[in-house]
Parts: structure tokens; sequence; C-alpha cells
């Protein structure tokens, strides 16, 4: 299995980019910070991200969406991963708990992701949402944390320029038919 990642600033497209990439028959998993919020708005709490088990909590749904079952030779695409939510954790000013330190390094050492990232960049605004409440200047001081992050952990960033939709799925599978299956 080859195991895409996609990350960049808030509000870049990422979700609308993988819905195509799932239209052109690619596996996708869903963020999973996204869906953290979603279910504690919906059970009152409206600023999930304030709470101090909150990292945790993404990282543990981000560790079952990528255990998921797939077939041999499948290309899935994860919308982010652990190190963003390190990117996020250094984002809130936490600090690092054992359980995103050890499934950093699970991921690491289990080579979990295909060590290029797709980075999809901003598309010069920010479109707030429930779950999404960042100015677009906080939204490029996050982006530059993911750059960071990624490259400290090893990752090789692929650049995803703002365009299309379509362009920017076209460029992601130019990449594809370039990358090798092996890790």
């Amino acid at each position: 299995m080859r195991r895409y990642i996609l990350t960049g600033t808030p509000g870049a497209g990422k979700t609308t980019l993988l819905a195509e990439l799932a239209r052109r028959g690619y596996s996708v998993t869903a963020e999973a910070a996204t869906d953290v919020i979603a279910r504690r708005q919906a059970a009152g709490d409206p600023e999930p991200w304030t709470r101090a088990g909150f990292v945790d909590e993404v990282a543990t749904l981000q560790r079952e969406r990528a255990a998921t079952a797939t077939a041999p030779g499948e290309v899935r695409f994860h919308d982010r991963s652990p190190v963003c939510t390190e990117a996020l954790r250094t984002f809130l000013d936490r600090p690092a708990s054992p359980a995103l330190t050890a499934e950093l390094r699970r991921i690491g050492d289990e080579h979990v992701y295909r060590s290029e990232v797709f980075f999809v960049r901003n598309l010069g605004f920010v479109e707030p949402t429930a779950a999404r409440r960042i100015s677009f200047e906080d939204a490029l001081t996050f982006e530059r944390l993911h750059e960071r992050a990624y490259r400290a952990h090893g990752y090789r960033l692929i650049d995803v320029p703002a365009a299309g939709v379509a362009e920017r799925a076209d460029l992601i599978e130019a990449v594809l038919a370039r990358t090798a299956p092996h890790r």
C-alpha cells in the first residue's frame, strides 16, 4: 500500500482535493481534527481545541484511520497525519504528550506513510467554518509550522500550488506516475 499525506494551510482546499482524488478512484481518509471538533461541538463543547486532551484525541483517531485494511498496491491519501498534529500542538503551545510522541515514533519506525508529502498551498484567504476559526495570518504561521515539522521528521514536501482542483489533482497524479511503488 502507498499511503500519501496531503497537508498544508487551513482552508487550502485539501478536503475538496481529496474529494476529487476519490472521484478519480483513489482511497481517501478524512481529516481527524475536523471530525473530533465536529463531534465535540455536537456534544456542546464550542471550542474543543482548548481542552488538554484534544491533541491526543486527534492523534488517536489518525492512528485508527491509518490502520484501516487496504488492498496491496492501493494508493490512499490521508488528509493530514500525526506530524500535522505535532504542528498543531506547537501552534496551540501545548507540551508534547507521551501518546503523540509515541505515535510520531511509530509512524517513522514503521514507515506508515510515504516519505513524499503533498503540501497543498494556501489560496490567499481562509474561509471560516465551525471547525476552522483562524485568521489568514495565523494560517500562514500554521503553514510554516507544518513545513518545519515534516522536514524535521524526514519527509520530502511536494509543492501543490494554488490552482483549480482538477489541475492540483493532475499534478498529484503526475507525481504518482513518477513515484515507484516501493518505499
